[in-house]
């Protein structure tokens, strides 16, 4: 943790009273006039384990220390310096490819599950809770629904596939935290109880003793996932004959921290002590922008379990003695290890890499759309859960505005993504390949009044399972329909992205169909358009030729038909656009994400850790020093402590959702405690929160205060 700040007494450049020295005793609170509430108290006495700043995820990459001076000057040179962590990833599976031991093990427990007729269950939290929904819906569904349409065609593949089960594609489940309607943004208070990952895995999906449980975890301390993978072992060890040989062949934790940096974290330490369960560390480093585990943590988690998942099914598929022929009928052309998989991650990086100048002007329109106060629109049929992700995903990252509910006036969404789909309820069938699924009431709602001991953890909890229910799917529609064209279509100055993954959707491109529809009705209402393409066919069609940006991004899928390469190269490329777009607009400060939404228990460490950062650097800046430093007889004030930090900031957060209901994305709670001690210490009075936010508004940003502030 940052130790305390030594706050010297300063004379000001602004205001009549420039000269008065700041009281010698007394602490920044009372400057500001702030009383630390009751919650910020709790959290600093009493929620140490959620106080996450050591954590390897949770530290700066040096990589990227210049983004935001970068971003808005050169778009290619921030887009190579994001993509330039990913080349972590490459060392880490290097690594892994040579001793894939626990990625093997995992493999082969996939297999036997499907072969004994058992369910593998994938949970996750947030951004890996995507990453579940992702194996069941992208990857698992897909391959299996296809792989029996190709059985039903030739009666030696189906007899030889008769032994699997005949509902194989809803063998695997992939499930996260707060369930599917957390697809579109979190749930406060869910994700700091291990008690609704115990109630997902049992009482709610009813996995059981000998099914296989992946639980997946950016950083390895997420509660909601440990609770998970606790209480799968929980049925292990009650049962009559316990052996954690066994268990540990069907129990598995996903993350992305050295074991070292995690044992102090009670409940990490729980489960990587635990010889019931199969540890798979795949740590890469700190992330490309600080703390944003959407980022590379996840990506590497994605590539790791997916073709984990795709080698077990070679392993089935040998086994039940289909020929070369007919591998090769279902995608599988050749012999291609899992080492060799895992080691495939570099190339997938370079064809990323390759897309920079193009996708640089895809991020100037996308970023430009945003700052004249206009709307994207991005559209996907293959690619719907990927670009789905990555949107949701901006707004918890940068304090955005979730997706819209239908009939919101005024849109606050900057971003939406649509499909072709009849209605609301046809789309989310699109993109899940199943019903919706919420959480049901009647299972958590005893549990979580009785069980839960923290009041304040209580009480979110509760109002958020009254935002869980199937009554959630009614509330969004993603259908490219007559409806969403009136309510919610482009008008000039808007954005529409295509993306098309595969071959067979790059040739719909420039073919009669809802690609070419989608581009048609944005070129006729004067909006830009843009297209991502993955795969290895040329495009062909309207866009051609147009001055649109056109990505080329080419990953085919040979001996892949799950796709694996063609999604984790999508997954990185928006990971990497959407962070430069927002970046460019002043979401960013250097490479932290200042803009964070303080939603949760570890959310709420990451800002206070960002505030005191960020004002530790400002204070100790020669230049500030000099403005401000101690004189002659006046006495430092006392250091700014960390529970003083946490307490500006959980002063600002009621003002900020206040704010954020009135439709102002400007207003986030880092940054405008940031500026309220630094403001106040200049100024040497208290300076209001509407002050501040006037103070941002005017000079153009967070970005352009500090650098104010370090100069005069």
């Amino acid at each position: 943790m940052i130790p305390t700040v030594m706050m010297a007494s300063a004379t000001s450049t602004c205001g009549d009273d420039s000269t008065a020295p700041l009281p010698s005793s007394g602490s920044i609170l009372q400057l500001l006039g702030v009383q630390p509430s009751a919650e910020s108290i709790d959290y600093v006495d009493n929620k140490k384990q959620f106080q996450l700043d050591s954590l390897t995820t949770e530290k700066r990459h040096p990589k990227t220390m210049t983004l935001s001076d970068v971003a808005p000057k050169d778009i290619p040179g921030a887009l190579n310096m994001l993509f330039s962590v990913d080349d972590d990833i490459t060392d880490t599976l290097k690594a892994v490819s040579k001793d894939p031991g626990a990625v093997k093990k995992l493999s082969a427990a996939i297999k036997a599950a499907v072969l004994a007729k058992k369910h593998i269950y994938v949970y996750g939290c947030g951004s890996t809770g995507r990453l579940a929904k992702l194996m069941e819906s992208t990857f698992w569904r897909p391959f299996w629904t296809t792989a029996l349409s190709v059985a039903a065609a030739h009666p030696d593949i189906k007899t030889k596939l008769s032994g699997l089960s005949a509902t194989i594609p809803d063998e695997l489940i992939g499930e996260m935290t707060g369930a599917d309607r957390a697809l579109i943004s979190s749930l406060e208070g869910f994700e700091d109880l291990q008690l609704i990952g115990q109630l997902q895995l049992t009482a709610d999906r009813g996995i059981t003793q000998g099914d296989v449980v992946i639980a997946v975890t950016e950083g390895g301390e997420t509660s909601s996932v440990i609770g998970t993978i606790l209480g799968a072992h929980d049925q292990w060890v009650h049962s009559a004959n316990y052996s954690a040989a066994e268990a540990s062949n069907h129990l598995f934790f996903v993350y992305d921290n050295p074991d070292s940096v995690l044992m102090p974290f009670d409940r990490s330490r729980s489960v990587i002590e635990q010889d019931g369960i199969t540890k798979v560390n795949l740590t890469t480093g700190p992330m490309a922008i600080t703390g944003s585990t959407r980022m590379q943590a996840t990506s590497i988690q994605t590539f790791v379990i997916a073709h984990a998942l795709q080698d077990a099914v070679v392993q089935i598929l040998r086994e039940a003695q289909l020929d070369a022929n007919e591998m090769k009928l279902l995608g599988f052309d050749g012999d291609v290890s899992l080492e060799d998989r895992l080691a495939s991650f570099d190339g997938i990086l370079s064809a990323v890499k390759k897309t920079v100048p193009e996708l640089a002007k895809l991020t100037q329109i996308e970023a430009d759309t945003y700052h004249n106060g206009h709307y994207a629109t991005y559209f996907g049929l293959r690619s719907l859960i990927p670009v789905f992700i990555d949107g949701t995903e901006r707004g918890p990252t940068f304090s955005l505005f979730p997706l819209d509910v239908i009939g919101q006036t005024p849109r606050q969404s900057w971003f939406q993504v649509w499909t072709t789909a009849t209605d609301a309820h046809d789309a989310w069938s699109k993109m899940l390949g199943r019903p919706f699924h919420g959480l049901d009431p009647k299972i958590y709602e005893d549990p979580f009044t009785n069980q839960i001991p923290d009041p304040y953890l209580k009480a979110s909890a509760l109002e958020s399972l009254d935002k869980a229910g199937d009554d959630q799917e009614k509330l969004y529609d993603f259908s490219f329909t007559g409806g969403n064209l009136q309510s919610r279509g482009p008008v000039s100055g808007d954005l529409g992205v295509l993306i098309a993954v595969d071959d067979d959707e790059i040739t719909q491109v420039g073919a009669e169909g809802d690609f070419s529809r989608f581009t048609q009705t944005f070129q006729e209402r004067r909006a830009n358009i843009g297209l991502i393409a993955v795969g290895t066919s040329d495009v062909h069609g309207s866009l051609a030729g147009t001055g649109a940006p056109l990505i080329r991004l080419h990953v085919g899928r040979a001996n892949d038909p799950f796709r694996v390469g063609q999604n984790v190269a999508l997954k990185m490329l928006l990971n990497a656009h959407s962070t430069a777009v927002m970046a460019r607009l002043d979401k960013v400060v250097g490479n932290t994400m200042t803009a964070v939404s303080a939603t949760n228990l570890k959310l709420i460490g990451r800002a206070t850790y960002l505030i005191q950062l960020h004002v530790t650097d400002v204070l100790s800046n020669p230049h500030w020093v000099q403005l401000h430093g101690q004189r002659d007889g006046i006495l430092p004030m006392p250091p700014i402590s960390y529970a003083d930090f946490n307490a500006v900031l959980y002063d600002a957060i009621p003002y900020v959702k206040a704010k954020q209901s009135q439709h102002d994305q400007d207003a986030t709670a880092v940054g405008l405690s940031i500026v309220r001690i630094l403001e106040s210490l200049r100024q040497r009075r208290s300076v209001s929160l509407d002050d501040c936010l006037a103070l941002l508004k005017k000079g153009g940003g967070l970005n352009a205060y500090l650098a104010d502030v370090r100069t005069n």
